[in-house]
């Protein structure tokens, strides 16, 4: 019965390729299983009677409140033309020099990212935004292409970032269920907050990373990335575009890691910052502001019915066994707690060319979670990985997520093969980060240790 469950997961991966949607795939799969198995006598229907339980702690759960929070932050300063006023900004004081624009793109890119943690929204943004600028200006085109997909991903672990509040939730759940399996009955928590500390220095390398290559290859094909052509300007104008927006992000982020406020009071102060901000900038009216919260409400909807179907998912796929097949997979493993990482680690990442990093955190971590957790294994540490490997996946041709949302926006005169070249770099950049975080687990949890003393 319980291979039932691998084919449940394999039915639901292929239904996905198709192009159905994720939501309705997840839930729909697997009621049509239990379904069939209750029908055979070979699934407990009980097992769905936890369903309305679990819809019930997610309407609780006052962290998820973060997320519409921090869309409606990351779409006003869109919609708004901030972030349009802050990239033109940074191009004005980095473009002067070689390979400038670029880098430009890389730091707006980051606190873009950071707001709206949404890959798909930060690669289509930048690259209507910043890709003319960089082929008038002379780029070659694979290098522009490369550094915006590269930098649209940025959101999956630059805080405050949705995915981290996605994964941190999830995370802080199965740490407690790991633990509860251990006989743990007076568990240690981690929270999103955990989360976002652990995350700043690894995506501060990262992003440190990306800035040296670009500035290496500025130089040794200055023909790829010249100065940037740009009018002269003082520095009151560049400050006036650059300090609020930066200014804003930074306090949103600074009092989460300080202990100020949690991540759902700092969304909430970030969401209302934003919309002071840009109508103190004359750049929000009415109509933009009615936009923003429409593209909120549509991306929250859909990752809160992801959440139901997944909810619906996982209990089916434990209804026929499917959680005690993966642990006792796991440790049949060679290598024990690091070889199961490693296997996981590779099923994410080829996930990551048909499953947004929504459906990921939703339906794989929480089955492979506890188990992982079980093992021996660092919360903080484990996430900054999946989020790092999922970063890696939706930038890998010729799947990855990011790539597609660029040859949506990009011209036809940007063939595709320098899309693709263009982001090897970066791939490579990403895994040797990974490298660093699987040989030194400190660069991801040093920090969490020292700022809850």
């Amino acid at each position: 019965m319980e291979y039932l469950s691998i084919y449940l997961f394999l039915t639901v991966c292929l239904l996905l390729m198709l192009g159905y949607h994720v939501a309705f795939t997840l839930a729909g799969t697997a009621l049509a299983f239990a379904t069939a198995g209750v029908l055979f006598g070979i699934f407990d229907a009980g097992f769905l009677s936890a369903l309305p339980g679990r819809i019930f702690g997610t309407i609780n759960n006052t962290t998820l409140i973060a997320v519409p929070l921090f869309i409606l932050m990351g779409s006003v300063l869109e919609k708004s033309l901030v972030a349009e006023e802050l990239l033109e900004s940074m191009a004005k004081v980095f473009g002067s020099m070689r390979g400038g624009l670029g880098i430009s793109v890389v730091v707006v890119g980051m606190f873009l990212a950071a707001s709206t943690g949404i890959v798909g929204a930060t690669v289509v943004t930048m690259g209507l935004l910043s890709l003319p600028s960089m082929l008038r200006n002379g780029y070659s085109p694979a290098l522009a292409t490369g550094t915006i997909c590269a930098t649209g991903t940025l959101g999956q672990i630059i805080p405050p970032s949705i995915a981290l509040v996605l994964l941190g939730d999830i995370l802080s759940t199965a740490y407690q269920q790991a633990q509860l399996n251990m006989d743990i009955f007076n568990p240690k928590t981690v929270s999103v907050g955990d989360l976002f500390v652990g995350a700043l220095i690894p995506g501060l390398i990262l992003v440190g990373l990306y800035i040296l290559y670009l500035f290496i290859y500025s130089h040794l094909k200055p023909e790829s990335a010249p100065p940037a052509r740009e009018e002269s300007v003082s520095v009151r104008v560049v400050l006036k575009g650059l300090l609020p927006p930066l200014g804003l992000i930074l306090v949103v982020l600074g009092s989460i890691l300080v202990g100020a406020a949690t991540p759902t009071e700092a969304a909430g102060i970030g969401a209302a910052g934003a919309i002071l901000l840009a109508y103190a900038k004359g750049q929000m009216n009415l109509q933009r502001l009615q936009e923003a919260a429409r593209n909120t409400l549509e991306v929250t909807c859909m990752v809160f019915l992801i959440l139901i179907g997944a909810a619906v998912f996982s209990l089916v796929f434990r209804g026929f066994g499917g959680e005690e097949l993966i642990h006792e997979f796991f440790h049949s493993l060679p290598g024990g707690a690091m070889g199961a990482t490693l296997v996981v680690m590779l099923v994410i990442f080829l996930l990551g060319f048909i499953l947004d990093f929504i459906e990921i955190t939703f339906v794989v971590v929480p089955i492979v979670g506890p188990i992982l957790l079980t093992m021996g294994l660092d919360p903080v540490w484990l996430g900054i990985m999946i989020a790092l490997n999922l970063q890696t996946s939706f930038l890998t041709p010729p799947f990855g997520f990011a790539l597609f949302y660029l040859r949506g926006v990009a011209p036809e005169s940007v063939p595709t093969g320098a899309i693709y070249r263009g982001v090897i770099p970066f791939i490579i950049l990403q895994l040797a980060l990974l490298v660093a975080l699987w040989f030194w687990p400190e660069l991801a949890t040093w920090l969490p240790s020292v700022m809850s003393r």
